[in-house]
């Protein structure tokens, strides 16, 4: 007899683009190929020294036991102190601050108590596609919101929220930065957001994981700051992977109100005790210290956008899209008339640079490349020769 078969749910679920994409590559080195990537959001510097003195003291002290289920208290009021020094944000650590496993956890923990089976949430298009497997792994169906390219920068109208809006959606889930497209969205349209969530009745998830890489004097703002109605629909998700180099460590922290933090509580205690206890003492630590580490930082990945910008303009009908935040830069390849995932795949096997093309974050990305510049040094620039001769072959064959 044969055991009973996979649970049904998991047929909802996919891997994400990079993970496709880094099969392809991983069978192409197998092979013999060298090949340069260009396709993953990890920072490439080391977590700072002063975070990883922290981990080592907490760990000479005994700090490997069980931690609190919520997140130990003093990660939670620093998480606090951050939110109302950075954000101007005011949150109890005691009752409206959640400690998660990095982002993705809290953003699962929200979807969990936010959504019944057949509920809609809201997404923009272009989005991060590992926003959909969540979202359907509780039942619930992600419905693009179609973005437009304004201005060299994508943006979602209210007229665009308003089509897509059924009577089933139930939230609306965004990013700011918004990978991949690197837009920080303005007061104005995050007036414009929070208004219609307010006039549906809908919750807001907003992952802020980005905030601090914002370049070109534009400022990250929370939709939770625009006003006390606003904070009490916002799920405000953000973790320590970006900004301090921390991918691996996996800690981040989630902010609402009573109610929803005690559930989503609730839903974190089926699968997760949180990061590990050393781990929290030196997020604390983080979050609290001089900010020195995350301004340089950011300087340096400001140099690398400017470079990629640099080094792509100039080739006809393609068009380098400058992103105000985030981590990678919109190629609009649309004049070249080849789907982007065959543009992808040519650079590929082709050119050997690895990036991701802009379909796999929906329909709205169809017609560009999304290439990171996490990665600096000599990985960043011989990726960009092999990225800006790879497309040359290609704008040459075009005409």
């Amino acid at each position: 007899m044969s055991p009973p078969p996979i649970a049904q749910r998991v047929e909802a679920l996919r891997p994400t683009a990079v993970n496709r994409v880094l099969a392809e590559v991983r069978a192409l080195q197998a092979e013999g190929r060298r090949l340069v990537s260009l396709m993953r959001g990890q920072p490439d510097s080391a977590t700072p020294i002063h975070i990883v003195e922290a981990a080592e003291q907490a760990l000479r002290a005994g700090h490997t036991g069980y931690p609190d289920n919520q997140g130990e208290l003093t990660l939670r009021q620093a998480a606090a102190e951050k939110l109302r020094r950075d954000n101007g944000l005011d949150y109890d650590p005691g009752r409206e601050i959640l400690v998660t496993d990095g982002a993705t956890s809290g953003l699962f923990a929200a979807l969990a108590v936010l959504l019944e089976p057949g509920d809609d949430v809201l997404v923009p298009d272009p989005i991060y596609d590992a926003y959909s497997s969540p979202i359907a792994a509780w039942g619930g169906q992600p419905v693009p919101v179609r973005a437009t390219i304004q201005n060299g920068r994508f943006a979602i109208a209210a007229a665009d929220l308003a089509a897509a809006c059924t009577p089933r959606t139930r939230a609306v889930l965004l990013n700011t930065p918004w990978n991949p497209t690197g837009t920080v969205w303005t007061r104005p349209e995050l007036d414009t957001l929070m208004a219609f969530a307010g006039a549906h009745d809908l919750r807001v998830i907003s992952d802020e994981i980005y905030e601090t890489f914002v370049y070109d004097g534009c400022r990250h703002l929370s939709p939770a700051a625009l006003s006390t109605e606003a904070r009490k629909r916002t799920v405000l998700v953000n973790s320590l992977s970006k900004t301090y180099a921390m991918t691996g460590w996996r800690v981040g922290y989630c902010a609402a109100t009573p109610d929803l933090i005690q559930a989503m509580l609730l839903v974190l205690q089926q699968y997760s005790r949180g990061p590990a206890l050393f781990v929290q003492h030196a997020a604390a630590h983080a979050l609290r210290a001089d900010q020195e580490c995350v301004r340089a930082m950011t300087a340096e990945y400001q140099r690398r956008r400017d470079q990629v910008i640099a080094h792509l303009r100039g080739l006809p009908g393609i068009e380098p899209l400058i992103p105000q935040g985030g981590l990678f830069v919109m190629l609009d390849v649309r004049a070249l008339g080849i789907p982007s995932e065959e543009v992808r795949r040519f650079l590929l096997r082709e050119a050997g640079v690895a990036v991701i093309h802009g379909s796999a974050y929906g329909p709205g990305g169809e017609g560009t490349l999304r290439i990171s510049f996490a990665a600096g040094g000599t990985v960043l620039e011989e990726g960009l020769e092999r990225l800006r001769g790879g497309l040359k072959r290609l704008t040459d064959r075009a005409e």
